[in-house]
């Protein structure tokens, strides 16, 4: 008789943590025998609660905790066969169980696009990440499977900054006339986003979900939230990272020579470069304001504080948009005379207006 497989759980106890020894037993079952003992390392989450567990077999692969109360790992799948089929790489899938909530996914390693961009090779790598953006772009509509990034969900996703960084984080909860302004700024941002032509949206397109792999391609990660929504949103979401930042000139000249190819691949019309920046700015504005109610509710509900140090770059990112529209302005001077100063107070507050300079080469 072939003896059973040692399990080598890194939890120091089954009943301190179920789900992983569910997982690590799970796996064991997934795996050939001849490879065990399975020894599962964490390598942390995510902004969600996906955990992520890598361990040794001839090849490697990562052991995935996607909780079904909160995480789609059929979505999941299907998303990453989605993209696959447009020719960008996502990982492989091998064996899942999406009544439990795990996977088995290819590792592509630990060399993140964030860690590997210097001020030598950034226009390769936003080149060849811009690349597998246009191949996703150029994908067809597929309502079955993609939904609809649509007025409602922007404005659920708008009103976490009233809820979360505005109410819970800042401590400032809206008045009527100020609930009036944000709603006028919200309908903008909503029109100006559902007015631009549609396309494939990741929804998190940025130097954190790229990964650079041993072949030299790029692989993409944490697309299961995939919409149908404005082309410029996962274009801004890679230019203006809410976790580093390049000179404005710079990322002027990125953005302007993805309309081109956007525009020489058909995905877009033919735009003026003044209107596809209104389409960049305002789509990034309704992101960078999302994101700091996100931002906010992460530390808040879910207890990941690390997600507060990125707030003032998200706030220098809203405001130099807010402030460079005559019809947004009214939004950025309350910003700055209400929030700011609430803000200010706050331990992980830092000067907004120099927030990111030294990420990624000085402005």
């Amino acid at each position: 008789m072939t003896k059973p497989p040692t399990i080598n759980n890194t939890s120091t106890a089954a009943e301190v943590d179920p789900r992983k020894s569910a997982l690590a037993h799970w796996v064991s079952q997934n795996t050939p025998v001849e490879q065990h003992p399975i020894e599962l390392v964490s390598l942390g989450s995510d902004a969600g609660f996906r955990r992520y567990f890598r361990y040794q077999t001839p090849s490697q692969w990562l052991a995935v905790d996607a909780p079904p109360a909160t995480e789609d790992s059929t979505q999941f799948i299907a998303i990453a066969h989605f993209m696959e089929q447009q020719g960008v790489r996502s990982p492989r899938i091998t064996a899942a169980d999406t009544t439990q909530g795990f996977l088995l996914i290819e590792d592509f390693g630990d060399r993140l696009f964030f860690r590997a961009l210097t001020n030598q090779n950034a226009d390769e790598l936003y080149q060849q990440a811009m690349n597998s953006l246009l191949k996703l772009h150029r994908s067809r509509d597929d309502s079955a499977l993609i939904p609809r990034y649509d007025r409602a969900l922007l404005r659920r996703e708008l009103e976490l900054f009233s809820e979360w960084f505005a109410g819970k984080l800042l401590g400032h909860p809206l008045n009527a006339s100020e609930q009036k302004l944000l709603n006028e700024l919200f309908i903008q941002l909503e029109d100006k986003a559902l007015a631009q032509p549609q396309t494939f949206v990741h929804r998190d397109y940025h130097s954190r979900n790229l990964m650079l792999l041993d072949d030299g391609a790029l692989g993409v990660i944490d697309f299961q939230g995939a919409l149908w929504g404005g082309v410029t949103y996962d274009l801004v979401s890679l230019l203006r990272d809410c976790y580093l930042r390049w000179p404005v000139a710079q990322v002027t000249i990125w953005a302007l020579d993805y309309r081109q190819q956007a525009i020489t691949a058909g995905i877009i019309p033919t735009v003026s470069e003044d209107d596809f920046l209104r389409w960049f700015d305002w789509l990034g504005l309704q992101r960078h304001i999302k994101v700091l109610g996100i931002f906010a509710r992460l530390s808040l509900r879910d207890g990941k504080n690390g997600y507060l140090n990125d707030l003032p770059l998200v706030i220098r990112y809203t405001l130099e948009v807010a402030d460079q529209y005559a019809e947004l302005r009214p939004f950025a001077d309350w910003f700055k005379h209400t929030l700011l100063p609430l803000a200010q107070q706050q331990a992980w507050y830092r000067d907004y207006q120099t927030a990111g300079s030294q990420t990624a080469g000085d402005e």
